[in-house]
């Protein structure tokens, strides 16, 4: 249990300074709550986190609250419960389904890179180890909890979580947390948020009266492009790499994006835009993700936009290559292009992409195309800066591929929209904590707040922790 004190207190203890590693520590006099429980991706000081004794113990903590099912926000709960993590993790019905597919494969690729690393002899360690394995995983995924949207329950003693849609990808939920006690009070966290105009999931719910807010600013020094700017560059890219007679590269999150990009390419194939190509999936996770929303969409779940429930997506103007085997996979990485391959993970931190990335990079006549953000140190940020050659699976190579910036196509809200849904609360927040992205987004997002709204931003320390 918490410490005595009257005041409840709060703990960054990742998501600061970086956009990976989400994870806050909230602490009353009853009660120990962890808002996210996330991998640190990136560069080798982030990762390196990761391995880490927790700042509390584990069995400490009384429950988990995950606002949604990228790993960067649930992809350390597998090692916690491992430690000693014995409570409840509460999340949205669509959360727990993803978490279901991404923690699994998060364990299985962590213990296939430690046995290709061993197999090949890069690894500085000896034997070189896996995060945690599969088997943690399916572990951790006993303890989820589905909650649904905008219901209070009480998941601590004295804490009552309230989840609203993020609209960042499916499950996605801010979170209001409730604390009772001698000093009251309701702290908000944003969690990753989507864009008012995502094709499929609904805009982000207003965010509730608060004592203190915590807002990402994954994009908060920076203005996205309108959707008919980033189809029109898609496109080009497409068709210049098609009469190159090469292979277009996607590096895309297996969740939400690989949806995304499948709904962009099938509206410019309906229109003429672009030929008419194989497109692989090149991903069991993308293609296990990817039925969820089929799913949800068919049943109508609550943050699927209105006007698609009890419909199935249409695909069926791709001419759509669901990549599952191994094998299978290998084979594509033998055909001759033109053709589209959309492969996890989106940063290039891991999976099948990586192969696809070694066999096409070397020749100038394939592209790369990122459709989404680049943490900085990962080898999708390496491409992105024009890197000569990028090291994957212990050696170099290099690359003579055209690298297309299509951020854009991110699912996370740009400044603007994040101050917009900041000005959305029936009253301003006491406090407002910016977090979960770069120095420089984090700076000018919480120098925006200040000059537009008028109210008191910071951007935290890593391990800082503040009264509430």
């Amino acid at each position: 249990m918490a410490s005595d004190a009257r005041a409840p207190s709060l703990a960054f203890l990742g998501a600061v300074g970086t956009v990976t590693g989400s994870r806050f520590l909230v602490e009353t006099s009853r009660a120990n709550v962890l808002v996210d429980c996330g991998l640190f991706q990136g560069e080798k000081a982030l990762r390196l986190r990761n391995w880490e004794p927790f700042p509390i113990e584990p069995k400490q903590l009384d429950a988990v609250v995950l606002t949604h099912a990228h790993l960067d926000h649930a992809g350390l709960l597998p090692a916690l419960v491992r430690d000693g993590f014995r409570g409840p993790a509460y999340a949205t019905a669509g959360t727990v389904a993803l978490c279901r597919i991404l923690l699994p494969d998060s364990g299985r690729i962590h213990e296939e890179d430690a046995t290709y690393a061993n197999a090949k002899g890069y690894s500085k360690h000896a034997p070189a180890l896996p995060l945690y394995t599969e088997a943690d995983a399916e572990a951790a995924l006993a303890q989820l909890r589905p909650l649904a949207f905008g219901q209070p329950s009480e998941v601590a003693e004295g804490v009552r979580a309230t989840l609203r849609p993020a609209g960042h990808i499916l499950g996605a939920a801010s979170v209001e947390l409730a604390l009772d006690g001698p000093s009251p009070r309701r702290l908000v966290v944003s969690g990753d948020l989507g864009r008012p105009v995502h094709p499929l999931l609904v805009a982000p719910a207003p965010p509730p009266a608060a004592d203190a807010l915590l807002i990402e600013s994954t994009y908060g020094d920076r203005t996205h492009p309108p959707l008919a700017a980033l189809e029109e560059a898609l496109a080009a890219a497409v068709c210049r790499t098609a009469a190159r007679g090469g292979v277009s590269v996607i590096p895309a999150f297996a969740v939400d994006r690989t949806e995304l990009v499948l709904h962009a390419l099938q509206g410019l194939v309906a229109a003429g835009r672009i030929p008419d190509l194989p497109v692989f999936v090149d991903s069991p996770m993308a293609l296990a993700a990817l039925d969820v929303y089929r799913r949800a969409i068919a049943e109508g779940w609550e943050d699927v936009r209105p006007e698609l429930r009890g419909r199935p997506p249409a695909f069926e103007r791709l001419q759509l290559r669901e990549v599952r085997s191994v094998e299978a996979s290998r084979e594509v990485q033998r055909l001759r292009g033109p053709f589209v391959v959309v492969s996890a993970s989106g940063m290039a931190t891991g999976g099948r992409v990586l192969h696809h990335l070694r066999t096409r990079l070397p020749d100038a006549r394939n592209s790369v195309l990122l459709v989404g953000y680049q943490a900085r140190g990962t080898r999708g940020w390496r491409l992105l800066n024009r890197e000569r050659a990028v090291k994957m699976l212990g050696r170099y190579v290099p690359v003579q591929a055209e690298v297309v910036d299509l951020a854009g196509f991110s699912v996370h809200a740009d400044a603007g929209e994040l101050v917009a849904w900041l000005a959305a609360a029936p009253t301003p927040p006491g406090a407002v904590y910016v977090v979960h992205g770069e120095p420089t987004a984090a700076e000018a997002l919480a120098g925006r707040v200040a000059r537009e709204r008028h109210l008191p931003a910071v951007v935290p320390g890593h391990g800082e922790r503040v009264r509430l």
